[in-house]
């Protein structure tokens, strides 16, 4: 027997016909419904998308104005504040040159006031140097007088000389006799040789054999002593200076500020030591022990003041 199909072995009726057809038409239209939406939303989609470009557009353009717009104002006033420091270094540079131009001035004006100063010290040295040499010349003078009184000096200690081989039991008395001779022509021109040193005893206080006191009782003597305001000076004089006597004559000094010190004295105390014979090696030993040393030259009195010397002052 021949094989038959579902279909010829079961017909379908018209109606289930029919409801096939509307079943497939339904689904058809559902299908283009669904197909329309996609559509609708996708257009939808597109147009969102769209605005999103647009205001991110317009955002993006909003903030490249603003941000143009803040450059342009921070340039403003980076070249507003370039000028004003501009304005502000001219000013100070033109402050500067004043000054300057007042300093050279100033300068200028210090270089004519030393220049005068100059000359003025220049004049004061010419005036200097003219009364040295006449000070000089007159000290030459002084010097020959006292030669002559030297002289007359060695004619008596000759004469004392003799007397004392006559007799000795005189010798003591002669040999004081001389000592005072002796200071009395030191005395007689010291002032004048330390005023050559720039030390002025003229309008001061003088005095010979003076004797240093503490509560009444003496503590020391002084051959010759002068004084002015700033300084006194102590001068041992000896027939012949003995090293032993330049010792003395420091432990003296050392008393005499002692006792100064105790009258509130702070005046400065120098040293001197003259003698009609002065033997080069005592002469050193004062020398070094700071005293100025008037000395014995033939038949005249010498300040020995060697170069660098500096007295000690007590």
């Amino acid at each position: 027997m021949a094989n038959t199909s579902i279909a010829e072995q079961n017909p379908a009726t018209p109606a289930e016909i029919w409801a096939i057809l509307r079943e497939t038409a339904l689904r058809q239209k559902e299908h283009e419904a669904e197909v329309a939406k996609w559509h609708e939303e996708a257009k939808m989609e597109a147009v969102r998308r769209q605005e999103e470009v647009r205001l991110e557009a317009a955002r993006r353009q909003e903030e490249a104005r603003l941000e143009a717009a803040r450059r342009q104002e921070e340039a403003r006033l980076e070249a507003a504040r370039r000028q004003e420091e501009a304005k502000l270094e001219a000013v100070k540079r033109q402050k500067e040159a004043a000054r300057w131009e007042k300093e050279a001035a100033r300068r200028e004006k210090e270089a004519d006031r030393r220049e005068k100063e100059a000359d003025k010290r220049q004049k004061e040295a010419d005036k200097r140097q003219k009364e040295n040499e006449e000070y000089w010349a007159k000290s030459r003078e002084e010097w020959a007088e006292l030669k002559r009184q030297f002289a007359e000096t060695k004619e008596l200690f000759d004469q004392t000389d003799r007397k004392i081989q006559a007799n000795n039991g005189e010798m003591g008395r002669l040999r004081n006799s001389f000592g005072e001779v002796i200071e009395h022509l030191v005395a007689s021109g010291i002032n004048e040789r330390f005023s050559e040193l720039g030390m002025d005893f003229g309008s001061g206080k003088g005095a010979a054999n003076m004797e240093i006191k503490v509560g009444g009782k003496v503590v020391t003597e002084a051959d010759i002593w002068l004084e002015n305001d700033q300084t006194i000076l102590v001068v041992e004089v000896k027939a012949k200076v003995k090293a032993r006597d330049v010792g003395k004559h420091k432990e003296r000094l050392d008393i005499i500020r002692k006792v100064q010190d105790g009258l509130g004295d702070g005046r400065r105390i120098l040293g001197a030591i003259a003698g009609a014979v002065f033997e080069s090696e005592q002469r050193a030993a004062a020398i070094k022990a700071g005293f100025f040393v008037m000395a014995q030259s033939g038949d005249t009195m010498k300040m020995d003041v060697p170069e660098g010397f500096t007295p000690r002052e007590w």
